[in-house]
């Protein structure tokens, strides 16, 4: 076996195309077969349902796929530990991030580009689950997502700030000459909020069942963006982080109320796999990252009397 066969292997994983995967290689369509072909010998196994086409993986390929996986992981750390050692650390951090601490991201990672300049930074918009999975699965170094609200198996987590919440409405709507609003009557509202998949959203439905409330939302989006939008057009409210309007401001036509009865704040942070040797890149990263004063890196959003015309 040689760590070639492992790598047309993930691609054709990745890919789910032998075409696709032999140019993601650089090599031709043949000439990944055969190698794969040559892996099954080897190992005395069938790694994928036979067919002019790729149809999927045989249950002895996906255990195969697991292994490989992690064995190029392996090779990547060690490649970037040996790095460390003599020029300094290289290589490509790959950073999940949940939409609502994308204001913040950039607070992560540049103190650590800055520490390292010989690591290029991919930062990535994904959904908490997809976080854990691509950390579990070796895809990403490390993730920033919510920390106390649902479980983080087998990684290590450290807090770097707390999300509160403000209802986004028409400052001249029936609650724009207001400044706070309880839950139980923001379920009420007509509501754009965030999809089911989206850990933001359900930690907003935990509130309003803990109100007792259940709220239909008047429209969805996997967009923090779209959520001020909607907002702006005097038809929704909007349930939106209040980092996010101290990065954007507060959009023209809105005023944001406290969110009352109860007051909510969630922990946002850093996650790394907890596995050993750790990744010299998680490692250094879990390493510099220090708690966010929010106050401090983010420019307060306007007053709401501004906002009112």
């Amino acid at each position: 076996m040689v760590l070639k066969q492992f790598i047309y292997l993930t691609a054709l994983a990745r890919e789910q195309h032998f075409g696709r995967a032999a140019a993601a290689c650089n090599v031709s369509q043949p000439t990944l077969s055969a190698a794969i072909s040559q892996l099954e010998q080897e190992l005395g196994a069938p790694i994928v349902e036979r067919g002019h086409k790729f149809k999927g993986f045989t249950p002895e390929g996906h255990r195969v796929l697991e292994h490989a996986t992690r064995i190029l992981a392996e090779c990547d750390s060690l490649r970037q530990t040996l790095d460390e050692m003599g020029v300094g650390l290289s290589g490509r951090l790959r950073l999940g991030a949940i939409p609502t601490a994308l204001p913040v991201v950039a607070h992560i990672t540049a103190p650590f580009y800055a520490r390292f300049p010989r690591v290029s930074v991919t930062v990535l918009s994904l959904t908490s689950n997809e976080i854990l999975r691509g950390i579990e699965n070796f895809e990403l170094d490390a993730g920033l997502t919510y920390l106390d609200n649902e479980p983080l198996p087998e990684v290590r987590a450290k807090p770097l700030y707390a999300e509160e919440y403000v209802f986004l409405t028409a400052a001249t709507g029936p609650y724009g000459r207001r400044k706070e609003i309880g839950w139980s009557e923001a379920a009420d509202a007509p509501l754009c909020l965030l999809t089911p998949d989206m850990q933001n959203r359900r930690i907003i439905d935990g509130v309003f069942r803990s109100v007792g409330k259940t709220p239909k939302p008047a429209a969805e989006t996997n967009s923090i963006f779209n959520l001020c939008s909607h907002a702006a057009t005097g038809l929704w409210s909007s349930i939106v982080p209040r980092p996010l309007l101290a990065f954007f401001g507060i959009p023209k036509g809105t005023r944001p109320l406290a969110l009352v009865e109860p007051k909510v704040a969630r922990t946002v942070g850093l996650i790394v796999a907890d596995r050993e040797p750790a990744s010299p890149l998680a490692r250094n990263l879990f390493a510099m990252s220090k708690p966010l004063d929010i106050g401090e890196i983010l420019a307060p959003p306007l007053k709401p009397a501004d906002q009112v015309r």
